[in-house]
């Protein structure tokens, strides 16, 4: 009998996923608009995810009380997050939309820390120090012609990593009733009706015999292994690990799609990008440290989903 795939493989399998999902989405966008793509991407997503969560036998109703909260969650985290976020790749490079959104361990430790939900430390402060920094490098690298980036769209993914970042501090009020990968489940079931019905104007436009069989691909790799494989894996991983073993694998994600946009896309990194990166990385690696929890523990769901 096949031995199944390790956690730590599966945080691998999903880092890969995760990372080589910008250059990909980006890559079919040439031939899908953004709304549709999502909404494509998003109904197929949840189908997949179902019908894996009921081999699993994973799918059940949420208990009492949990479903407005989900449904809350839901949108925020997946119907205005995705919405935000296939926007702004739409208008800057995947290698700035990579290093923006890898901020975000770092963007949940400050918001935490003003909330009063943690008392940060003194390297996590100087992680977020060090990754906005990161971040604003990346930004002023990301506009040159070869690059590809606008301040727009560079905007819309700090707005989507801010909203992932409600969404992360808002899930952790249900780390205790709700195993991971049910509420993340949940919360994709509840997001993606606002995005089918945002993706319905531009679906009755797309001239669909145009698009091409890579554009096809695209979809299916973002629906298939993004959505529904990576998903299962990194809950799997969250179950078993723990949240502070398993978000160091998100400092990975931000490498890969660096190498995979130049690769797929011919994307040219600035001197801007190699300084900034890897403080975005060494600023996400300091806030891994334990802050002193003023309230509930951490759930693991600062990892960011593209």
């Amino acid at each position: 009998m096949r031995r199944p795939v390790s956690a730590h493989g599966g945080m691998w399998i999903s880092t890969l996923i995760w990372g080589a999902n910008f250059a990909v989405m980006k890559y079919a966008l040439r031939d899908i608009p953004p709304f549709p793509f999502t909404a494509i991407r998003f109904a197929s997503g949840s189908l997949v995810l179902v019908l894996v969560l009921l081999w699993l036998g994973r799918l059940r109703m949420p208990p009492a009380g949990l479903f407005r909260p989900l449904l809350v969650y839901g949108v925020i985290g997946n119907t205005i997050y995705q919405l935000c976020f296939i926007s702004g790749l739409a208008r800057t490079s995947a290698t700035n939309s990579a290093l923006i959104l890898a901020s975000l361990p770092t963007m949940v430790t400050i918001s935490a820390a003003f909330l009063g939900l943690e008392q940060p430390s003194r390297s996590q402060l100087w992680g977020v120090a060090v990754a906005t920094v990161g971040v604003i490098l990346v930004i002023l690298g990301g506009h040159s012609r070869l690059q590809g980036g606008s301040l727009l769209g560079d905007g819309l993914m700090l707005a989507a990593t801010m909203l992932w970042t409600a969404y992360t501090l808002g899930m952790r009020q249900l780390s205790r009733r709700l195993p991971p990968i049910e509420a993340t489940a949940w919360t994709l079931f509840t997001g993606t009706p606002g995005l089918v019905i945002a993706g319905i104007p531009g679906l009755l436009r797309v001239n669909w015999t145009a698009v091409t069989l890579g554009a096809w691909s695209g979809v299916a790799y973002s629906a298939l292994l993004s959505l529904s494989v990576a998903y299962i894996l990194w809950s799997r991983a969250i179950e078993q690990l723990g949240a502070g073993r398993t978000a160091i694998y998100s400092c990975v994600i931000p490498i890969v799609a660096t190498l995979v946009a130049i690769l797929l896309l011919g994307e040219h990194p600035t001197l801007f990008h190699f300084i900034g990166g890897p403080l975005v990385v060494g600023g996400v690696l300091l806030t891994q440290s334990q802050p002193r929890p003023l309230a509930r523990p951490e759930t693991g769901e600062e990892e960011l989903v593209s």
